[in-house]
């Protein structure tokens, strides 16, 4: 099982990668990248929350 850090760290990640992905999508005109983007945003929050609750609960 994964640590609430790692867990956090891999969020904010994937929140970063998808925020990129949605402008890029965006300024391309690319509504599939865009909402790929927003996707693995929302995604990348659950998980940051996950690793934020783990680390609550000293997991």
């Amino acid at each position: 099982m994964k640590s609430g850090t790692q867990d956090k760290t891999e969020g904010k990640l994937h929140k970063v990668k998808g925020k990129i992905k949605e402008t890029v999508g965006k300024i391309t005109d690319n509504r599939d990248l865009e909402a790929e983007g927003k996707i693995e945003k929302t995604q990348g929050k659950v998980q940051e929350k996950r690793g934020q609750i783990k680390t609550v609960l000293g997991k």
